[in-house]
């Protein structure tokens, strides 16, 4: 199955780190985040892949030369559809594997998300900081919920498949958010399937607490 990495954002709230690297080359264990994603999809046999880049986009292809992944441009940030429309335009197929490019997933969660049932498929998981997610019986019944109750976000981990249009929707942010939730809203079924926590690169702390342990909290 194809996997799509979406590596083209700004990063805005890393500033100013990201006006001089883009998010995906940063690190996470000291290992830039985006080549541990790649190395992640390889082990759990998921490719061909498609890098989308965008801001700062030459440091993201030279550090993933040789890496047989191919490389798709944003010239603007136009948000996630868009950056999955582009990948499809440079030759990745459906379905495929969506995810960003600031995330470390545990061994196997990838392969769990891609071969899910259903018209499509999010990974969700228990995090701090991200949007809710709504769940019945398995199902997702709203991408992003209003309730700061609900105990499960998203992650960006997203099963792609044809019955999904990207055409249509609203501006950025949260555009795949908005593809799916207009599937569930037609009738379709899209699978929640639980992951493991993720390691992530939201905010400049992120890069002390993932790189730095021995500094506690």
């Amino acid at each position: 199955m194809d996997a799509i990495v979406m590596a083209a954002g700004e990063g805005r709230r890393l500033r100013p780190i990201t006006e001089r690297w883009p998010k995906p080359i940063l690190p996470i264990d000291g290992r830039a985040v985006v080549a541990t994603l790649v190395g992640q999809l390889r082990t759990e046999g998921l490719g061909p892949i498609t890098v989308v880049t965008g801001h700062l986009a030459e440091q993201v292809e030279e550090l993933l030369a040789g890496l047989d992944v191919r490389f798709a441009r944003q010239p603007e940030p136009d948000g996630s559809a868009d950056a999955v429309r582009r990948a499809l335009a440079a030759g990745a197929k459906v379905p495929a594997l969506v995810c960003g490019a600031d995330t470390v997933f545990q061994p196997g969660d990838l392969a769990a998300v891609a071969g899910a049932a259903g018209d499509g498929a999010i990974g969700y998981r228990s995090h701090p900081r991200m949007p809710r997610i709504e769940l019945s019986d398995g199902l997702v019944l709203r991408v992003v919920s209003p309730n700061p109750d609900l105990p499960w976000t998203p992650a960006p981990l997203w099963l792609l498949t044809e019955r999904i249009e990207l055409d249509d929707l609203p501006g950025p942010p949260y555009e795949l958010a908005a593809a799916f939730q207009r599937s569930i809203d037609a009738g379709m079924s899209i699978t929640a399937v639980e992951i493991r926590p993720t390691r992530d690169l939201t905010e400049p702390v992120d890069l002390v607490r993932e790189n730095f342990p021995y500094l506690g909290g």
